[in-house]
Formats: structure tokens, C-alpha cells, sequence
């Protein structure tokens, strides 16, 4: 099942990445090009396309508004996403996974190559494209809950270790073939890009139909009577993850039983370090998906580079996001500072974006090594932010071995970040028309933001520890800041 789960989720963000790729296609600079009245399937000749400029550009991209509607889409995809993340989680916990995955992956599947249909069907209305990206994000959610849910059915907290943070690989894994497949067909039929990908995910949904069981207990693997006496001679424990960058750790520790207990929206948020976790993760989502959606595009525009070299090229962030994310983990793990780390890796992250923005056009050799490099050091904080959300919140009062409130508290922070996840696409297409070193700018305040929100929640915690090792007086304090 871990196998099985680990190229679900893979799929998922494979499918994800064509339009990034894609962009660079839809509008390009036509004046290096030869004129062919019929360039694209199903266009008309036309005499005034040679005299615009415009005319490989394919409708309804090829107006000056262009990036805005680049943005409009991303936006369009991203927000659906988060919304739907608020209540997906909800969903799957109620039906059978085997069911609610390999139907959203047929779905993705579905909504994926219709975008890609567009190209051979010589659709130019953008409400075509808007509705693709809409349905396609709301049916994208039924990936994150699912593969989690099952995993957590299958190995217990006990039993997970390292080959977590192994499984967790899929995001990066699924960002490169997804960037490699989109590449090799946006040069002669970008359609393609869309279509292929999409038939990948719908027929990991087969796979995932045919073999997946949604718990051992299914497949009468468990004694259920012996492992009753099992299980009551142990005590409960409380396990919660600890950072590691990509790799995902479980630390478990004894504790009594406790009733697990919903708990609502405004009582999530008076938690302590629910805001501020869920801010911090707002400002790194906002970086991380703007190179997630932005940066094949942005290398073709600012370079030679055609569009399938620029999609390739584009791997390489992902690449150094992996190693950044375990660099990230073994500083916080051996120095035992997660949060100064994570902010220093954001400060670094902000100077890297600088410098890349500035030399990457030097040479290939500069732009690569700058591109892994700041990869490592965007993906890495972002990945330390993600891992510590359990490791610090499960420590409080309300949600110590409370399943159902610290699900509603992940769902405010990942829902929070979701939607910065889709500020920053679209602030980009908007920015971007005045230069992109004002696009720079906006992603290194980001950067700056996040490290800001890190600062004073650590500050917060050392100011309160003080107050607690002074006094009994200042526990009113502590309960407010931990």
C-alpha cells in the first residue's frame, strides 16, 4: 500500500505541472518565427496576423493582457484547491478510499486533458480553459487526504520511521516527471502536454481500483481477537512528527487516554500557535508555488532558451529542493533549533532569489547552479514549516491525543497556506507586466514575511519560558505563548 499510495500522489502533482510548461507556448515572441497563417489546429488564414505580431500566439492568449490571464487561471485552479481541501478530508473519512481515490484520479484525468483538448479542438474562449482549471482543482483534492488516510490504516504510529520520509518524496519526484512529460510535447503539439499526463493519472486510478484496500482488516490480515489483547496491554501513546526536511519522523511518548473530542473553527484559533503557524505557511506557499507555476516561463522569457529546454531546465529547482529539505532537517535535527534554522534558511532564501534574478542570465553554468541552489533554500524552510506544525501544536493541552482537533487544526493551517498558495500565481501575472524583477521583490518580502512570523513565535516561546522558570505567576502567559 505504501508503494501504492507513493504513485497515486505522485500522479496527482504530475498532473499539476503541464500548464506551467505549457505558457511559455501560448505566447511567445513571434517575430523569430516564420509566418504560417495556420499554425495552430482548426485556425483560419488570416492576413493581419503577420502585421500584430502575434500571430503564433494562441487565443486568448496572444492580447497584451496576457500574464493576467496566466494568473487568472493559476488562481482559478489554486482556489478551488483550497477551498476543497476544507471539506475533501471530511469526505474521505466517510467513504471508502479505494473508491473516493481511484474516482478523483479518473477525474483528474479527465479535467487534465480537457485543457490539453482545447489545442486540437481550436477552442479560444477562455471560460473553456477557467472551468478546466476549476474542476480540475476541486477533483485534485481528493489526493492529499486519501493517500494519507490509508497510509495511516495501514502503519500504525509505531510502525513509521524513515520509510516516511521516503514516501513524502512524491511531491518533488511527481514536479520533475510532470515538468519532463509537458516538455517533450510542448514543442510540436502542447496539447499533448496535457492530454498524456492526464491518461497517466486515470489509469493510476485503474491501478488504484483494482488494488488498493482500504485497511489490512479487509484483507483478514489482523487477528481480531488476539490483537484486542494486543493492544489493551499497551499503554496510549502520543506521537507527533519532527523535522528531518522531506523525511518525516514519528516521536512517540507515553500518555493517559484521552477521549478525542471535536473541536470548532473559533476554538482552533485560540490556539496557541495556530495563527502563527498558519501565516508563516502562507507567506512559503506563496514562494514555493509561484516557482511551482511560474518558473518554465519565466526562463524562456528571459533567456534562449526554447520551451521545451526551459521545462527541463525548470527540474533542477526540484532537484535542489530535495536536497535543501534534508540539509534543512539534519541542521534542525543535530542542532536541535528548528525554528532558527527555518529562519535562516529563509534569509538565505531571500538573497539567493536576488541573485538569481540578477546573474542567472550570465551563463548556463551560472543559471543551473544558482537554480539548485536556490531551489534548496526555497524548498527547504518550506519543508521545516510543514514538519514542525505536529511536532510543536501537538504538545498543547487541547490536542494532546486529540485525532479529531488536531485534524481540524492541520486542515485551518494547510487551508491557510493553500490560499497563499494561489495569492502568489496570480500576483504574478499581474506584476510581472512592469518586470520581473518587481515579481522578485514580491517573493523575497514573502520570504522576509515568513521569517518575521518564525522570529516571534520562538521569541514568543523563550520570553515565556522565562517567565515560567521565574515565577508560577507568568503561567496564564506560558498557556498563551507555547
Amino acid at each position: 500500500m505504501l508503494i501504492l499510495t507513493f504513485f497515486c500522489y505522485m500522479t496527482y502533482h504530475l498532473s499539476r505541472k503541464p500548464f506551467s510548461v505549457v505558457k511559455s507556448e501560448l505566447h511567445q515572441n513571434c517575430t523569430k518565427l516564420p509566418f504560417n497563417s495556420t499554425f495552430w489546429p482548426g485556425d483560419k488564414p488570416s492576413g493581419n496576423h503577420s502585421k500584430n505580431g502575434t500571430w503564433c500566439d494562441f487565443p486568448p492568449f496572444d492580447k497584451s493582457n496576457y500574464k493576467g490571464l496566466f494568473g487568472d487561471l493559476d488562481s482559478a485552479f489554486l482556489l478551488t484547491y483550497a477551498i476543497g481541501m476544507f471539506f475533501s478530508g471530511m469526505i474521505a473519512e466517510r467513504v471508502s478510499l479505494r473508491y473516493f481515490l481511484s474516482i478523483g484520479m479518473i477525474l483528474c484525468g479527465i479535467f487534465t486533458s480537457m485543457f490539453g483538448l482545447g489545442y486540437f479542438g481550436g477552442i479560444h474562449s477562455l471560460a473553456f480553459y477557467l472551468v478546466s482549471q476549476v474542476l480540475n482543482g476541486l477533483t485534485q483534492t481528493s489526493g492529499w487526504p486519501g493517500v494519507v488516510t490509508c497510509v495511516g490504516n495501514w502503519f500504525g504510529k509505531q510502525r513509521r520511521g524513515l520509510i516516511m520520509g521516503i514516501w513524502n518524496s512524491h511531491t518533488s519526484f511527481g514536479n520533475i516527471l510532470g515538468s519532463v512529460i509537458a516538455s517533450i510535447f510542448v514543442g510540436y503539439s502542447w496539447g499533448l502536454s496535457f492530454i498524456v499526463p492526464g491518461i497517466i493519472i486515470a489509469t493510476m486510478g485503474v491501478i488504484c481500483f483494482l488494488l488498493m484496500v482500504d485497511h489490512p482488516d479487509d484483507m483478514n490480515l489482523v487477528n481480531h481477537d488476539s490483537s484486542q489483547i494486543k493492544y489493551q496491554s499497551l499503554p496510549k501513546s502520543e506521537c507527533s512528527l519532527r523535522c528531518f526536511g522531506i523525511a518525516v519522523f514519528w516521536y512517540c511518548e507515553e500518555q493517559p487516554e484521552v477521549e478525542s473530542k471535536p473541536i470548532g473553527f473559533i476554538g482552533a484559533l485560540r490556539i496557541p500557535g495556530v495563527i502563527e503557524f498558519s501565516l508563516c505557511l502562507l507567506f512559503a506557499k506563496l514562494v514555493s508555488y509561484t516557482f511551482l507555476f511560474w518558473l518554465p516561463f519565466y526562463l524562456k522569457s528571459t533567456s534562449s532558451l526554447n520551451a521545451t529546454m526551459a521545462g527541463l531546465m525548470s527540474t533542477l529547482f526540484d532537484i535542489g529542493g530535495i536536497f535543501g529539505g534534508i540539509t534543512a532537517g539534519l541542521l534542525s535535527d543535530h542542532s536541535g533549533a528548528c525554528a532558527t534554522t527555518c529562519s535562516l534558511m529563509l534569509l538565505v532564501g531571500a538573497g539567493m532569489m536576488y541573485l538569481f534574478n540578477t546573474y542567472a542570465s550570465v551563463s548556463t553554468t551560472v543559471s543551473i547552479t544558482l537554480l539548485i541552489i536556490t531551489g534548496a533554500f526555497v524548498n527547504g524552510p518550506y519543508a521545516l514549516i510543514t514538519t514542525a506544525v505536529s511536532a510543536d501544536l501537538g504538545t498543547h493541552e487541547v490536542l494532546k491525543g486529540n485525532a479529531k482537533a488536531l485534524s481540524t487544526v492541520t486542515a485551518i493551517i494547510d487551508g491557510t497556506g493553500s490560499i497563499g498558495a494561489a495569492i502568489g500565481p496570480y500576483l504574478t501575472g499581474v506584476i510581472s507586466k512592469t518586470g520581473w524583477k518587481s515579481v522578485f521583490y514580491m517573493l523575497i518580502a514573502a520570504n522576509f514575511s515568513a521569517m518575521i512570523v518564525r522570529l516571534l513565535t520562538l521569541y514568543c516561546r523563550v520570553v515565556c519560558l522565562n517567565i515560567q522558570s521565574e515565577n508560577s505567576g507568568g503561567l496564564k502567559a506560558v498557556r498563551w505563548c507555547r
